[in-house]
C-alpha cells in the first residue's frame, strides 16, 4: 500500500522550499556584509557629531 499524501500540504512544502531557496539567493545578490553596515553606522555618527558640534546654541531671553 501507498502512503496517503494531502496533496494541498504537498504544494505548500514545495512552496515554502522554492521560496527559502530564492530568499537566500536574494540575500547573497542584494546583502551587505557586516563590515558595510559598521562602516555606514561609523560615517553616520561622524556626520551626526559635526553637525552637533556646528549647532548654535539660541537662548536668546
Amino acid at each position: 500500500m501507498a502512503d496517503i499524501v494531502n496533496l494541498n500540504k504537498a504544494r505548500k512544502a514545495a512552496r515554502k522550499r522554492e521560496e527559502a531557496a530564492e530568499a537566500a539567493a536574494n540575500r547573497v545578490k542584494h546583502g551587505r556584509t557586516g563590515a558595510e553596515k559598521l562602516n555606514d553606522r561609523r560615517e553616520e555618527a561622524r556626520r551626526r557629531a559635526l553637525l552637533d558640534g556646528a549647532k548654535r546654541d539660541d537662548k536668546s531671553g
